[in-house]
């Protein structure tokens, strides 16, 4: 076991959600939400906030009503100067109910976005690069988002969970949960109010993966249980009908974003989910206005982006996969800031539980003498799980192949990371990770068909993964 002179405080995984209780934050870890929020989103505003619904309804390229909305016709920055009024004063009357705080910041951050970005979507549907943005967010939205953000924990512009995707549904019909079909989005920027679109499509496929998430946390739990106590029977069995069981589910329902959402049509509706940090449209930060702690500095922050999801993160955390240390795994580090602050430190209590009991030596047979058998599937099942989140990274490159570097020039992700070389830089140490696993555990022959072919898999996917890279950053001039 590792040092328990400073043992880790035991982290609190609820075990009932609490829809109701809106005095906790929407995001709160369970084994029956898994890393969705609570309870389904608010969808409704209190009235004291309709000059912000009535922008938000009459702001995507296409509304509701099929009709073109603001942002279709380079409306939305006059509607916003003109029109909305600053609505901090009322978010006070509510701040005990966090759930609609968090719906607020939702909202807020979904007109911030568009309110900066709107110059450079209507170059870029004119066949033009996307140039710079507006680089001064009037006190009307950067007042409220501010106030928004310090009540929920995010930072005062969109984030994946907090906004753009994990609270940003509503069920068609509550009884028939969360089924796909069932899934709606609330707020949109180009054509998502329809469901059938790309952009609802690229939405909806993420809560549909994260629904799965109940039965990861779960897993995780039992793991940690069963490893303190080492009982390695209960052990493998969290491990494989449990984790295993919801990461199968979660890239079953990954690959489905080929369908759900086409390659062509993402960069259209990509441009208003960029950031500051790191973006050419964007050169000297943005200026809020009005909010004296900044006292005119300019901010920069990451864009939304969906490697801020909790689940794979989780895995890195449970599985101890290291990381090489280079630039790239300090923007992932980085990212941690951008997920909700339960999330976050469940991940970071999940990686000190298991550095503070030797998990990962224990499990793969480095501590004691364990029953033979028993401990050939725990190092089988070890793999199984890492051979799902390289499927997962492999799968999300495959993304960035097809959805951004065939389709744009643009040299940075959403997120502001270097788009051909920092996805990369995970799946690689995953690679690196299972032939170092495999071959501690004696190698060919050792460990049964299923993991020799997994093992050709990874090894044909590691040249594979060398020649693209080394072919885009040959295209794109790429260190």
């Amino acid at each position: 076991m590792g040092s328990l002179s400073n043992p880790v405080t035991l982290f609190n995984v609820l075990t009932d959600a609490k829809p109701d209780d809106t005095s906790l934050p929407a995001f709160m870890v369970s084994t029956t939400r898994g890393f969705l929020p609570r309870a389904d989103p608010i969808v409704t505003l209190p009235p004291e906030f309709d000059p912000l619904e009535s922008i938000l309804q009459r702001m995507p390229v296409k509304t509701a009503s099929g009709e073109p909305g603001l942002l279709a016709e380079g409306k939305l920055g006059n509607v916003v100067l003109s029109e909305l009024p600053d609505l901090t004063s009322h978010i006070d009357k509510y701040a005990p109910n966090l759930p609609l705080m968090n719906a607020l910041y939702r909202d807020y951050s979904f007109l911030l976005s568009a309110f900066l970005l709107e110059p450079c979507h209507l170059r870029f549907i004119k066949g033009e690069p996307y140039g710079l943005a507006r680089d001064v967010l009037p006190a009307s939205i950067a007042r409220p988002i501010k106030r928004c953000a310090e009540l929920t924990g995010f930072k005062p512009f969109m984030e994946y969970a907090g906004s753009y995707a994990l609270y940003n549904y509503r069920l068609a019909n509550p009884p028939s949960g969360l089924s796909y079909p069932n899934l709606r989005l609330i707020r949109a920027f180009e054509h998502g109010l329809d469901p059938s679109s790309s952009e609802a499509g690229f939405v909806l496929v993420h809560i549909a993966m994260v629904s799965h998430s109940p039965l990861l946390v779960s897993g995780c739990v039992n793991a940690l249980s069963s490893a303190t106590s080492r009982d390695r029977s209960r052990f493998n069995t969290a491990l494989g009908e449990e984790m295993l069981t919801a990461l199968r589910n979660i890239n079953r329902s990954m690959e489905t974003m080929w369908q759900k959402s086409k390659p062509g049509s993402y960069t259209s509706f990509r441009t208003f989910i960029f950031g500051i940090t790191s973006q050419s449209m964007f050169p000297d930060g943005v200026l809020y206005e009005g909010i004296e702690e900044y006292k005119g500095e300019r901010q920069r922050f990451r864009g939304e982006s969906g490697a801020n999801d909790s689940m794979i993160p989780l895995m890195d955390s449970l599985l101890s996969i290291p990381m090489p240390e280079t630039p790239l795994t300090e923007i992932l580090q980085d990212f941690r800031q951008y997920r909700p602050s339960n999330h976050r430190d469940f991940i970071k209590y999940v990686a000190e539980r298991q550095d503070e009991l030797g998990i990962k030596r224990w499990a793969l047979g480095g501590e004691e003498e364990e029953e033979e058998d028993e401990g050939r599937e725990t190092r089988r099942l070890w793999l199984r799980l890492l051979d799902q989140v390289r499927e997962f990274r492999w799968r999300h490159w495959c993304f960035a192949r097809e959805y951004i570097l065939k389709q744009t020039s643009h040299p940075t992700a959403t997120g502001g990371s270097p788009i051909v070389t920092w996805l990369p830089n995970q799946l690689g140490a995953v690679l690196a990770e299972m032939e170092k696993i495999y071959g501690d555990g004696g190698g060919r022959g050792k460990l049964g068909e299923e993991i020799e072919g997994i093992m050709d898999l990874v090894g044909r996917q590691r040249e594979m993964l060398e020649k693209e890279v080394r072919k885009f950053c040959e295209e794109r001039g790429v260190n």
